[in-house]
């Protein structure tokens, strides 16, 4: 099947607004807290600060857009460019005017040449994906609003497990920037081979022999649709496809595309967790199951057991596909990533990149240091700690976790254990 890419924002307006299906009696379900939630995520804080007048957003030539990046601290050489029409400001994306998206460990910016908005999606520590637009026009208090209903007809749906989340997908990208739905769809993430990524983005960097669906326009022949995936591989320069002037960097950096599609499926199951926990915890108050000692009922216990599970996979890149050729960026994103975060004594970090073989150089994901993951229900901190204790020292040689070599599991160990203090229990 063939695959392209697409990071959806927000689509508002498509269908009427899902309905509440609480039954009269119950506590309120998950979905209707998130909904009516005060959240403290990074653009709630900023919002906090334009309100009381000590940060002031400067608009400038793309509006407001670089002012929004300084002040969440999100660096130009993220920068990602998709030119497919699957996103809310479709009249102004196309490939000769590509949308922009930035991203950090907790937010995601998307921006238009000529947009009516800025459009963000952040990670709250408690209640995970959080969908904000912010007007492009200068004003004296810039507001952010926050979108509920609308993003989540797109948003919390079966492409993203019924929970508010991100999406990345794959179809062919026509000229006009219209995908080809006939030949079907797929989310992807890192366990996607290469071959099936990026149709419909820009991609600058080399990939040696791998080939991927970026760069190139899908046509019909015959009824039959082709991609040249060979005209598309390993370009360093995008100025041949369209104007790179209006955008903060020329590149749409192969490195950052890999990093935003292993985070967003991460902060994805992270906000399942959290879903599916808080719903086990309020099932077990409603069937008055807690026993006197407060310790969980078997069934909540393997509820919990099961919605960490995956995110103990995915934390380390259990299935992620293995590269069969380095990959090396345009943009100077690679030694600025891996210089990030907190290192152990031997100047190891969770961040630093490998890009031979796999994403990362020491497999376990650095979104593990992140205020999402601080956020979880503890019932799924204290479960998350036992697994990777297990995973680490030894003691799980299951399939799942196979990949990782003894000196894997043993660096990622000590990095965590010195960089992340009382999340594992010490070696004796």
């Amino acid at each position: 099947m063939k695959r392209w890419l697409i990071l959806i924002f927000p689509l508002l307006g498509l269908i009427p607004a899902f309905a509440n299906f609480q039954k009269a009696g119950d506590s309120p379900d998950t979905m209707t807290q998130y909904l009516s939630a005060s959240v403290d995520d990074p653009i709630a804080r900023l919002q906090k600060k334009l309100d009381a007048g000590s940060v002031k957003l400067a608009w400038g030539r793309h509006g407001y857009l670089d002012s929004v990046l300084k002040e969440l601290q999100i660096s130009p050489r993220t920068q990602t460019l998709v030119f497919s029409k699957t996103s809310l400001q479709i009249e102004r994306i196309s490939p000769k005017t590509p949308r922009a998206l930035y991203f950090n460990d907790a937010c995601y910016i998307a921006w238009c040449q000529e947009g009516v908005m800025v459009e963000a999606a952040v990670q709250d520590p408690t209640w995970g994906t959080i969908f904000y637009t912010l007007p492009q026009r200068p004003t004296e208090k810039p507001k952010f609003v926050r979108q509920k209903y609308e993003c989540l007809q797109c948003h919390s749906s079966p492409m993203t497990e019924n929970i508010p989340g991100l999406a990345i997908r794959s179809v062919y990208p026509m000229a006009d920037g219209y995908p080809d739905l006939s030949e079907g769809t797929f989310l992807t993430s890192d366990h996607s081979p290469i071959k099936e990524r990026w149709g419909g983005w820009y991609v600058s960097g080399r990939h040696g022999t791998m080939r991927h669906m970026g760069n190139v326009i899908a046509r019909h022949y015959d009824n039959v649709i082709e991609l040249d995936r060979e005209k598309g591989a390993n370009n360093l320069d995008l100025s041949r496809y369209f104007d790179t002037k209006p955008y903060l960097t020329p590149h749409s950096d192969i490195a950052a595309l890999m990093v935003l599609e292993h985070q967003s499926h991460l902060h994805n199951l992270m906000t399942k967790v959290t879903f599916r926990i808080k719903d086990a915890l309020r099932d077990e108050v409603q069937l008055n199951e807690t026993p006197n000692d407060h310790r969980h009922n078997e069934s909540t216990i393997r509820r919990i057991e099961s919605a960490c599970e995956p995110l103990v996979q995915a934390l380390l890149f259990s299935g992620a596909t293995e590269l069969s050729a380095p990959v090396s960026g345009t943009a100077g994103f690679e030694a600025q990533f891996s210089a990030r975060g907190p290192k152990d004594k031997h100047g190891r970090s969770l961040y630093q990149l490998d890009l031979t073989k796999r994403l990362l150089r020491y497999p376990c994901s650095y979104l593990i240091y992140s205020e999402s993951f601080d956020g979880l229900p503890v019932e799924a901190r204290q479960q998350l700690a036992r697994r990777l204790t297990d995973i680490l020292r030894g003691k799980d040689q299951s399939t799942a976790f196979s990949h990782l070599s003894a000196t894997d599991r043993q660096a990622v160990q000590e990095i965590l254990q010195e960089t992340k203090p009382g999340f594992l229990p010490a070696s004796h």
